[in-house]
């Protein structure tokens, strides 16, 4: 992620994080990739990459190192992964849960990557390239060191297909539009461009799958929906005085009552280089 720009996210630069903001964000990526409806994401994206033994992967932004973990025991033997995140707090955490494998975890600039040309037969993005602001550039590295044949999958959120049920319209609205604070990502329709940036990038055989994350109650959203979480500090929403408690107050009713629902799509675009 790119040290010259305007970060406005923590997950764009977790180490100037204040600890308490750090100790939750850790955790929650972790709850994130325990959730079923990640989980059904990075299967489509799984799909897509298709790693196989031998060879060598690139995990761009690799947080906690689960997917890392998973890749390398999808390639050995004799493959290898490079986790590579900027955040050093978040590779120590991912050092720290390393179950084996052939692993190498790298700090780095996803948009300026200190990597050879053509040093890797696939790379993994997820959910990296909302929080930058130049995702051009990135891609355009990933491309640069992924292998002519080599596959590129890319998994991002468009934030503005957020919708929710059993809560009052017009403040779901008020919500979506005002809830914006240092957990919003820079680029909220990011997942939709994927496809079109890949094409542009010169990629070929780019497939593409939105998959519609389902949240039937609070609890199930609150893990990747912010600002479902009641935990998630007040002061991070930018938003008129009242209108967090007030959603927070119909989020709870509506669960109670059993009629809440959200909905967010979340896109897989894979391509060849």
């Amino acid at each position: 992620m790119e040290p010259a720009q305007l970060e406005r996210t923590p997950f764009a630069d977790l180490d100037r994080t204040p600890p308490a903001m750090l100790a939750m964000l850790v955790a929650a990526l972790e709850a994130m990739s325990r959730h079923p409806e990640i989980r059904r994401v990075r299967h489509t994206a799984w799909e897509a990459l298709r790693p196989a033994p031998g060879q060598r992967l690139l995990d761009a932004g690799c947080g906690t190192g689960d997917v890392a973990r998973e890749l390398a025991a999808a390639v050995a033997p004799g493959g290898a992964v490079v986790a590579l995140d900027r955040s050093e707090a978040t590779l120590a955490a991912a050092r720290e849960r390393h179950q084996g494998g052939e692993i190498s975890y790298v700090a780095g600039d996803i948009g300026a990557l200190d990597l050879a040309d053509e040093s890797f037969d696939g790379v993994w993005c997820e959910r990296v390239l909302q929080h930058v602001d130049d995702p051009g550039r990135a891609i355009a590295e990933l491309a640069r060191v992924t292998r002519t044949g080599g596959r590129v999958c890319l998994v991002d959120t468009d934030w503005t297909s957020l919708a929710f049920d059993g809560v009052d319209s017009a403040l779901a609205r008020a919500v979506i539009e005002h809830a914006r604070g240092p957990l919003t990502p820079v680029q909220d329709d990011l997942g939709r461009t994927l496809r079109r940036r890949l094409l542009d990038h010169g990629l070929c055989d780019v497939t593409a799958t939105p998959v519609t994350c389902y949240f039937p109650d609070p609890a199930s959203a609150a893990v990747v929906l912010p600002m479902i979480n009641a935990g998630v500090p007040e002061e991070t929403w930018k938003a008129p005085a009242g209108l967090r408690a007030a959603w927070l107050d119909q989020v709870r009713a509506a669960g109670e009552r059993g009629d809440f629902l959200a909905v967010l799509t979340i896109w897989v675009v894979c391509g060849t280089v």
